[in-house]
């Protein structure tokens, strides 16, 4: 089981940055495969970005690739998302996801896919104005 609450929300100008935190609680964090998702209003949650239980790997959506940085740290059962660069369209609800203990990081497909991860946040609102 692993409970999350993330934090680092608020509201940017376009061009500006945000570090957006998540705390995990519960023993499995550290073999969890994480990712970071959004929901803007009236439209899906989309996948953001997710990193391996070991830190060692990420992946990116291509619409935040080279401006999002996801990193984690299993000794404080935290993991991040630098947001810089932020654009207006980068306005959302951002949550943070675990997949359970054992899941397997490979397959994009599940990678992205909020119904492969098992416990969610509460989520943190970005604004970014133009």
């Amino acid at each position: 089981q692993v409970q999350l609450v993330e934090s680092g929300g608020g509201l940017v100008q376009a061009g500006g940055s945000l570090r957006l935190s998540c705390a995990a609680s519960g023993r499995t964090f550290s073999s969890s495969n994480m990712g970071w998702f959004r929901q803007a209003p009236g439209k899906e949650r989309e996948f953001v970005a997710a990193v391996r239980w070991s830190g060692d790997s990420t992946y990116y959506a291509d619409s935040v690739k080279g401006r999002f940085t996801i990193s984690r740290d299993n000794a404080k059962n935290t993991m991040y998302l630098q947001m810089n660069n932020l654009k207006p369209e980068d306005t959302a609800v951002y949550y943070c996801a675990a997949r359970g203990e054992g899941s397997s990081w490979y397959g994009i497909d599940r990678r992205m896919n909020p119904f492969s991860y098992d416990y969610w946040g509460q989520g943190t609102q970005v604004t970014v104005s133009s």
